[in-house]
């Protein structure tokens, strides 16, 4: 108990210091999951009202292999990735194994599911009512759309919110295709997990205390948004 104590005070002087290597992890796992977060979000607002708006064979089925795939393990996505973006994959030639980028389309992939799945359970939600009044005021398919997009737009955010909650507490993806290197794709989980093996508990507990802020701060930041 002694021991933890003591690495605790430690890794709050190493955020208070702002020592230089907990903030350089801290910023790259910060840019890379929100923009893995923005990538998804414009794939999967229009993917999820085309699907919420859209009546065809096979929809329920759809939707339910999306919720399934909310818990898809990190490690199944990392594999798929490795698996296309080595140098005997396909997109090997692109030369993208162990950067940045590979991680961003890791992540991207990750959460598209989540992000799209609650997409559609957010306008699913939507009263039914608004949009009919909408279409007998002489409102067109797309001004419907957008209505009902719009009435939704606080679940919506919500979904965004754990779509980047995903992305920013991953591991497994990140180890596999992003190889972990230091200064230029490791991350704080993936530092957390190097650090903790090497017996290196304060900046371990460090940088999970920087995680767990940073994931307070987005949803706070989005709860503000909601509000206004």
């Amino acid at each position: 108990m002694e021991n933890l104590w003591q690495g605790l005070i430690k890794a709050l002087q190493l955020i208070i210091s702002l020592d230089p290597e907990v903030i350089q992890i801290a910023g790259r796992s910060l840019w890379i999951a929100a923009t893995s977060c923005i990538l998804a979000t414009i794939v999967c607002l229009p993917l999820g009202s085309i699907i919420h708006f859209n009546k065809f064979y096979g929809k329920r089925l759809l939707i339910n292999i999306l919720q399934t795939l909310y818990s898809v393990p990190t490690v199944a996505v990392g594999l798929f990735v490795f698996v296309f973006i080595s140098r005997a994959g396909p997109l090997g030639s692109l030369g993208i194994m162990f950067t940045p980028i590979a991680v961003i389309i890791g992540q991207v992939i990750l959460i598209t599911p989540v992000i799209t799945g609650l997409t559609v359970s957010a306008l699913s939600g939507v009263d039914k009512g608004i949009a009919e009044t909408a279409v007998s005021l002489g409102a067109n398919r797309l001004q419907k759309m957008i209505l009902v997009l719009r009435e939704a737009r606080y679940a919506i955010i919500s979904a965004v919110i754990m779509g980047f909650s995903r992305a920013v507490s991953e591991v497994g993806l990140s180890l596999m295709i992003g190889g972990n290197i230091k200064g230029f794709t490791r991350t704080i989980t993936t530092a957390i997990s190097l650090e903790t093996s090497k017996g290196n508990l304060e900046l371990s507990l460090a940088l999970g205390m920087i995680l767990i802020f940073l994931a307070l701060l987005v949803n706070i930041a989005f709860n503000q948004l909601q509000h206004r």
